[in-house]
């Protein structure tokens, strides 16, 4: 696997807090980012996907409720 280095600026409260915690939960301070940001990049994804779904079961309804008039169409 191929790994690249992500930086980013934190105030000293964040990080000191960050820390803490991860080693509370027995963690490296970057493995401990690399969890959360993975969690809350599953967490968009799903609330992503749920919105498309939504979306998607409304057009669908729409489409159905549209053609609902149509099915005795022609016959008898």
């Amino acid at each position: 696997m191929h790994s690249s280095t992500l930086s980013f600026r934190a105030g000293d409260d964040f990080a000191e807090q960050t820390r803490a915690l991860a080693n509370i939960v027995g963690l490296k301070s970057s493995d401990y980012i690399r969890q959360a940001v993975r969690e809350k990049n599953e967490r968009v994804m799903a609330q992503r996907i749920a919105a498309l779904s939504r979306e998607l079961s409304a057009e669908h309804l729409a489409v159905n409720e549209s053609l609902e008039g149509s099915l005795a169409d022609g016959l008898d």
